[in-house]
């Protein structure tokens, strides 16, 4: 990397600029927080795209998949592997590509667009009188200048979507919502009494009746949670919390219908516009199905096997068995959580089991944990954009032979950082504590003229 000083400096600012303004307890302007996102995503998109070095997969996957739509080709199989996800971002690439725009830039533009819409969204998903703080807090995140400027990595357009179908799955009032509202046997006791007081039938008519606006709320909610599924397949993660930000099964059910609707419309539009014969369409889900067992980067893999990048089909699977069972385990302890905390939590334990991760993957939990932060979340949130930027930074200073021999204590350190992100989960969150009504003291009946009063 050409510019590193420049580019350590401008996020070395974003990093005082956001502690500042939580210890002054800023609440900036929405054009302000625009302006200060826009100018440190705009700037480092320029300095990465005119940089002699340039990410691999952004050249060799994104630029191959982008290029074969231009020339109307089908950009996963196109893309030699590179590019395992629906065509959505392709297409975009292809349309800036088309309008001549050189693709140093508009890889990036894609990605910078997304996550300045997404500082905003990161404020009305905090909401309350901290929101305008947690949107500036995001605008001057480190990683996701990061991801977006520099990687030009598509986690931004994953998340815009999710965290927008989080905003809408919620709709107004109070921003603090209670996951599952009674215990189990609380709720099986409720759905007894429903089933003997109207019967099975009757039961389910009442489970499923509309309520004001929600089933359009969970209709948009699971569009928008479709297209994030558009731009890869890790926001399933994030599909628990937006449906139980919906009030009812209906809107749940509305919502889990839409969800499935953008990726089948994109998936469908390979073969109707020409990109893709429809005898090929299984080989496309194939490939977008198959995901390779590299492991090396990150965690407890890169301690295993010394921080070298290998692929070992056991050691993915026993990462893959282990997030589910943490991921079960997260949906029970914090069930009647905040769903903004559960899907915290879930990222987080995400990251602390998986197998294979690059460094992109850090930005998943972002938005959420600044909306929402804990008591470790500056922690988690400063360590891991150190460790990124460290990769993004330092490591492309040397030469390929120099980066191997480099990057190999670089993926063991990140071990170090799993009992902090652990930690940074919301623990003490676990379930909503609304603080009980006054109780006021009855009033005093006034003793009426004329009253007669007994000793």
């Amino acid at each position: 990397m050409d510019y590193a000083i420049l580019t350590g400096s401008v996020l070395v600012l974003g990093v005082v600029l956001a502690i500042v303004a939580q210890w002054r307890g800023w609440r900036p302007t929405l054009l302000v927080v625009l302006g200060v996102g826009i100018a440190f995503r705009v700037l480092i998109m320029y300095t990465s795209a005119i940089d002699s070095w340039q990410p691999v997969d952004y050249v060799n996957s994104f630029g191959k998949a982008a290029q074969a739509v231009v020339e109307g080709k089908d950009p996963v199989l196109e893309s030699n592997g590179g590019w395992h996800f629906l065509p959505t971002i392709p297409y975009v690439y292809g349309l800036l590509l088309a309008v001549g725009i050189p693709w140093e830039y508009a890889g990036r533009l894609v990605t910078v667009v997304a996550d300045i819409v997404l500082i905003p969204l990161v404020g009305k998903l905090a909401g309350g009188p901290k929101a305008s703080l947690r949107a500036f807090q995001y605008a001057c995140n480190p990683l996701g200048i990061l991801v977006a400027s520099v990687h030009g990595q598509v986690e931004p357009v994953a998340l815009v979507f999710g965290v927008a179908a989080f905003v809408v799955a919620r709709g107004p009032g109070d921003p603090v919502r209670e996951g599952l509202s009674g215990t189990f046997r609380e709720l099986l006791a409720q759905a007894r009494q429903s089933v003997a007081a109207y019967g099975p039938v009757g039961s389910l008519k009442l489970a499923f009746a509309p309520r004001p606006g929600a089933t359009r709320r969970g209709i948009y909610a699971g569009l928008l949670m479709g297209l994030a599924l558009c731009a890869k397949s890790w926001p399933i993660w994030l599909i628990p919390g937006m449906l139980l930000l919906l009030p009812g099964a209906r809107a749940r059910l509305a919502a889990i219908v839409a969800t499935g609707v953008p990726p089948l419309v994109f998936l469908a539009s390979l073969p109707v516009l020409g990109f893709t014969p429809l005898d090929k369409l299984p080989d496309v889900i194939a490939e977008i199905r198959h995901i390779r067992p590299i492991i090396g980067e990150w965690g407890w893999t890169a301690w295993v096997v010394e921080g070298h990048w290998t692929l070992d089909a056991g050691l993915a699977s026993l990462g893959t068995n282990m997030i589910y069972i943490a991921v079960l385990v997260v949906l029970f302890l914090w069930r009647r959580a905040d769903p903004i905390d559960l899907t915290t939590a879930i990222l987080l334990v995400f990251m602390v089991f998986t197998p294979r991760l690059g460094a992109q993957y850090l930005l998943w939990f972002m938005p959420f944990l600044v909306a929402r932060p804990t008591f470790f979340a500056w922690p988690a949130i400063l360590g891991t954009s150190l460790w990124a930027g460290i990769g993004y930074i330092v490591l492309t200073q040397w030469t390929a032979e120099e980066w191997a021999a480099r990057h190999a204590p670089w993926a063991i350190s990140s071990v170090v950082l799993l009992p902090i992100l652990a930690a940074a989960m919301p623990w003490t969150r676990r379930r909503v504590h609304r603080d009980p009504a006054p109780v006021q003291a009855p009033e005093k009946p006034a003793a009426s003229k004329g009253a007669i009063r007994h000793p």
